[in-house]
């Protein structure tokens, strides 16, 4: 019983009959233009004096209601109310102009049909209720059965008068049910006739897919940047620390890498935030953001990883430091590249074991190959891992390659990626 009333009067039906009614008092304007041509054809009689005229006022006034929700505004605004009022999840609905012939279509319906069934429930819900009222009271109210309402002689006797509350509440009953079940068809229907078209699908998954990417771009940039700092750090200082008296000049050198790499490292997490700021921002954020490459940066990176200790020979050919040779999208990448490899080995190596770095440009590929020895190179970490899958989606979203792992008495990554325009 609970159930069946929260069904017909609980918050959601309420809702949904306002909804109806709604559509009721839009359908008015149609209704009264209907008269304007349904009374002369009826001989000048009075439309509001017959149900049956009304009934033909108000079905020549659909199709204009059809015609009009051809407004551009018609489908947001109607979304919009039937989101709140009928309880459909946003993501089912449409909320921009019908563009196409089919959504125009599909608009049409659902306003007709809003329109139609919330004139319907309007016009029961005013008449209903009074009448339901004086079946309820009439066994109490004498003055009612005196024949000034007009109502059937068999109210006059005492079984009609036992049963006309019964019928009075039955008929609130059924005017609540009505409601509710048109209420609940209009929600089942909405997002078919309102919801968005198989474009607008893909362009919201396009949309979805393009915002993961850069979410996940963020959290690569964030990795990469971020740890590679902390451990340069943590590991100069730990250098500096432990020459601290024997060696004053190397501690001023490990105090400035330190001083240079928290500053650097503060602009590129500035320069990732701004990014995720201007992340509404028309076009490819990533195109304007500042961001370290391997033409300008590969020297001070260099530098800085050397100044906690950890030995490092770097063979770098000429083309790769080249910003005019280099394209862009891949000195950046590349740049990224070569600091999570030099911060795995900062990690795992520390100052106890030399990096090999190579890069070089063969078979019109850029060839970035970091070695350093498998003893130094621990068990993966819990939650580990993170940096060479950055590294490999680098590398596959320019159409390269990466590998890593022990081959022989060294650990190696390898990393290809395509370049356009290099001879």
């Amino acid at each position: 019983m609970t159930a069946l009333a929260r069904l017909l009067f609980g918050r959601r039906a309420r809702l949904r009959w306002i909804h109806l009614i709604l559509g009721g008092a839009l359908a008015m304007p149609y209704v009264l233009v209907g008269s304007v041509v349904v009374g002369p054809v009826a001989g000048g009689a009075n439309v509001f004096g017959s149900l049956r005229l009304q009934l033909a006022s108000f079905a020549l006034g659909l199709p204009l209601a059809a015609v009009t929700s051809l407004f551009p505004l018609t489908r947001p605004l109607e979304s919009g109310v039937v989101r709140w009022l009928c309880g459909v999840e946003a993501d089912r609905l449409a909320y921009g102009p019908a563009r196409t012939r089919g959504e125009k279509g599909r608009t049409a319906a659902w306003f007709t049909l809003h329109l139609g069934a919330g004139g319907i429930v309007a016009g029961m819900s005013l008449a209903v209720p009074p009448f339901a009222g004086t079946l309820i009271v009439l066994p109490f109210v004498p003055a009612l059965r005196e024949g000034r309402l007009g109502l059937p002689g068999f109210f006059h006797h005492a079984w009609a008068l036992v049963l006309s509350p019964l019928a009075g509440a039955a008929m609130l009953v059924a005017l609540a049910g009505c409601a509710a079940a048109c209420g609940t068809l209009l929600a089942r229907w909405a997002p078919d006739l309102l919801g968005p078209s198989a474009a607008d699908r893909v362009a919201a998954a396009e949309a979805r897919a393009a915002d993961l990417a850069v979410r996940n771009r963020l959290a690569r940039e964030l990795h990469d940047s971020v740890g590679h700092a902390l451990s340069a750090v943590t590991l100069q200082a730990s250098a500096a620390r432990r020459v601290l008296d024997s060696d004053p000049e190397f501690v001023r050198e490990a105090l400035a890498a330190i001083e240079d790499t928290t500053r650097r490292t503060v602009g590129e997490l500035d320069a990732v935030l701004g990014v995720l700021r201007d992340g509404d921002a028309p076009g490819d954020p990533w195109d304007t953001a500042p961001a370290p490459t391997l033409a300008a940066d590969l020297d001070g990176l260099l530098r800085r990883t050397r100044a906690g200790g950890l030995r490092v020979d770097a063979t770098v050919a000429a083309v790769a430091t080249d910003p005019r040779a280099l394209p862009p999208p891949v000195s950046r990448e590349a740049y990224r590249i070569v600091q999570e490899g030099l911060s795995n080995a900062l990690r795992h190596a520390g100052g106890k074991a030399a990096v090999t770095l190579r890069v070089e440009v063969l078979d019109r590929h850029l060839r970035i190959t970091v070695e350093n020895p498998v003893g130094s190179v621990p068990a993966p970490r819990p939650g580990g891992g993170h940096g060479l899958r950055g590294i490999a989606d680098r590398a596959r979203l320019l159409g390269g390659a990466a590998e890593a792992g022990p081959e022989g008495p060294v650990w190696r990554l390898h990393v290809r990626l395509p370049l356009k325009g290099i001879a």
